[in-house]
């Protein structure tokens, strides 16, 4: 599909040469771009932020951008979204980079690292920080632009059938989780596979999986885990999950510059307004779950499991940087930015957190 196909251009009654000389040609033309996202259609949270963008831009621009959203069922590749916006078949696409480890293994690191930063420290490691700049890096040779799409907060560990007690509870089990996580509990002997969302309670109810990992309370209660598992265990593997905008750089470049500062502002609100929305409903759900399931048992991992991990994951960052110059400069600015940036967090919101814990 060309790419002039891609937009649908306004009517007007003036010549092309009018067109050609007024200054206010751009500001006259109306652009349709099309996103596909990996989610189902109404998908709670991560499709309502794609639908949040697309208004707020459509609105913010008098119309003349307007961004239309085909969900997982309409174009039948919820893993695919890299390839389709690459290849210019779709604009924009609403996804997770990690999804693209086995593409590009550097793009796992701009969704959520384990043991890594909290959303407000990732976000200010992307904006204020290396990390847009990085992360452009690693899309720009795939003809794409990559923007920081919503953010579910700390993920929950994942949704056990038994409980972990060591690390032999661990090993064959086959569980659901993906990124870099996956390859840390596959170092500890977990047998990790990506599902897409909507085969995941199928997977678990039938013993596919033994264990899965989605999001938190918000999302898991409406796929139903709690009737199949027990134990939920507490996350060290997501503690930023950041979804993403990808848009394809030649519809970048087809848009005037205002309109390219309306996109920027309306994928950035909508990112922030998913952070805060997750946090709403995480906690609405939580007390759901408490209440109509008082089976569930929330688990921490065992302390020699979460030892293992973290060893693990040492072991992999330290393999990804030797044999990646790219991905050693990514790894190295997250790991001084976490640094710096947790330093305060230590005096701030961790010394509050205990405070509070002690007057509860």
């Amino acid at each position: 599909m060309k790419r002039r196909s891609l937009f649908k251009r306004a009517a007007t009654a003036v010549t092309l040469s009018a067109l050609i000389a007024s200054p206010l040609a751009s500001a006259q033309e109306n652009f349709t771009l099309r996103l596909a996202e990996t989610w189902g259609p109404n998908f709670p949270i991560f499709g309502e932020a794609t639908k949040n963008m697309a208004k707020m831009a459509k609105e913010m621009s008098d119309g003349r951008l307007r961004i239309r959203i085909d969900s997982a069922n309409k174009h039948k590749a919820p893993f695919g979204v890299f390839d389709m916006v690459k290849a210019g078949q779709y604009d924009m696409g609403h996804s997770a980079s990690y999804y693209w480890k086995g593409k590009v293994p550097n793009t796992l690191f701009f969704t959520s690292m384990p043991f890594g930063m909290t959303a407000q420290e990732q976000y200010a490691w992307f904006y204020y920080g290396d990390g847009m700049d990085l992360m452009q890096e690693v899309y720009e040779p795939h003809n794409m632009l990559s923007f920081p799409g919503g953010n579910t907060g700390i993920q929950m560990g994942g949704w056990f059938r038994d409980e972990i007690t060591s690390l032999e509870d661990l090993e064959g089990l086959k569980m659901r989780i993906p990124g870099f996580a996956g390859e840390v509990f596959a170092e500890v002997g977990v047998n990790p596979t990506n599902i897409p969302p909507g085969e995941l309670y199928t997977a678990l109810e039938r013993g596919t999986i033994d264990a899965v990992e989605w999001v938190g309370p918000a999302l898991d209660l409406r796929l139903g885990f709690q009737q199949i598992a027990d134990y939920y265990y507490t996350g060290w593997h997501e503690p930023a999950t950041e979804l993403q905008f990808l848009v394809n750089q030649d519809t970048w470049d087809e848009l005037p510059a205002d309109l390219q500062q309306i996109l920027r502002i309306s994928m950035r609100t909508a990112a922030y307004d998913m952070l805060i929305q997750s946090v709403h409903e995480n906690a609405k759900a939580w007390a759901s779950i408490k209440e109509e399931h008082p089976n569930i048992e929330v688990k921490n991992f065992p302390d020699e499991v979460f030892r293992a991990m973290v060893e693990a994951n040492e072991k992999l960052l330290e393999e990804a940087a030797e044999g990646d110059e790219l991905a050693a400069k990514i790894i190295e600015s997250q790991e001084k930015y976490l640094e710096n940036a947790r330093a305060y967090i230590n005096i701030a919101d961790r010394a509050y957190l205990n405070n509070m814990a002690e007057v509860e």
